[in-house]
């Protein structure tokens, strides 16, 4: 079996290694990172190429990959994966009805939703109450790691440390490349 970590990874954290490292311990499953080249949902201010640089520097013992794809759904018809289990966070299964097509992820693949101890579960039953195959979603606990790729970028910004937000070998790229700089 294997688990998908999906996102544009604008830059990847230690949240989501976290994420990785938690739900392979949970499920036992290898873990792929699967880096969206151009999302649908969202313009990063980083090409591909470099997003995909920084991926497998956070993930240097995982597969990473490029999905060349715009949305998650699509991806998933595209077929590469059979019955894959697709990782999220608690805070993006709360926008997961927003997504494109939410009935046919679930169909092509179960979720495994991330949460931190005391996430608040009324934030997560209303989304889980709208699918038609809530059974293809599992919750499981992660450790609590409050970054986002936003705060990393903003403290780029700021000229501040990110040494404790992402891995050594991305805080490196980062640097060397000099991105997320502000003119």
């Amino acid at each position: 079996m294997t688990s998908l970590l999906g996102g544009t990874f604008n830059p990847p954290h230690n949240g989501h290694v976290a994420l990785a490292d938690a739900a392979e311990h949970r499920f036992g499953d290898e873990v792929v990172v699967v880096v969206a080249v151009r999302p649908g949902h969202k313009e990063p201010e980083l090409d591909g190429d470099i997003r995909l640089q920084l991926a497998r520097a956070a993930f240097p013992d995982r597969e990473v990959e490029p999905d060349p794809h715009e949305r998650t759904v699509d991806m998933l018809k595209a077929g590469r994966w059979r019955e894959p289990l697709f990782l999220i966070g608690a805070d993006e299964f709360c926008d997961f009805l927003t997504w494109k097509d939410p009935e046919g992820v679930i169909a092509r693949a179960r979720l495994a939703v991330g949460t931190r101890p005391g996430y608040p579960r009324d934030r997560l039953d209303p989304v889980l109450a709208k699918l038609s195959r809530p059974e293809r979603v599992e919750f499981f606990e992660i450790e609590p790691l409050p970054i986002s790729s936003r705060e990393v970028r903003e403290r780029v910004a700021r000229g501040e440390s990110i040494d404790e937000l992402v891995p050594h070998a991305v805080a490196e790229l980062i640097e060397s490349h000099g991105l997320y700089r502000r003119p």
